[in-house]
């Protein structure tokens, strides 16, 4: 699995996520290593940083958001591929400041880069 110049777009958020419809995730990876940068709607900058493990990606995760504060924590996506050969993305996150946990839904932009 390669995630490398894929982009995607969030199709679902949490109750406790902050990312929305019009943030826009692009990701580059070398071997296991990867890497993520986002931004849109209340997020100005966001980076995840991890690795392939298996068929699943662990991450942690930093942003800055519009309010001016920086928050993070801890992730992991399993990877759907959806008819057609796009890719979702089922990110399972943990706050690490702030209070709670949820899931969001990632849709591949893109044409398929595995």
């Amino acid at each position: 699995m390669n995630l490398h110049g894929t982009s995607f777009q969030v199709s679902s958020t949490a109750a406790q996520g902050v990312v929305s419809s019009d943030t826009r995730l692009v990701f580059q990876q070398r071997g296991s290593r990867v890497l993520g940068r986002y931004s849109g709607g209340s997020i100005q900058r966001g980076y995840l940083v991890g690795k392939l493990v298996g068929r699943t990606f662990r991450f942690r995760y930093a942003q800055t958001e519009a309010s001016g504060h920086v928050h993070g924590g801890r992730s992991y996506c399993h990877v759907e591929v959806l008819r057609g050969g796009r890719l979702r993305l089922h990110e399972h996150f943990v706050w690490e400041t702030r209070h709670g946990s949820g899931t969001n839904t990632f849709d591949q932009t893109d044409s398929m880069r595995t």
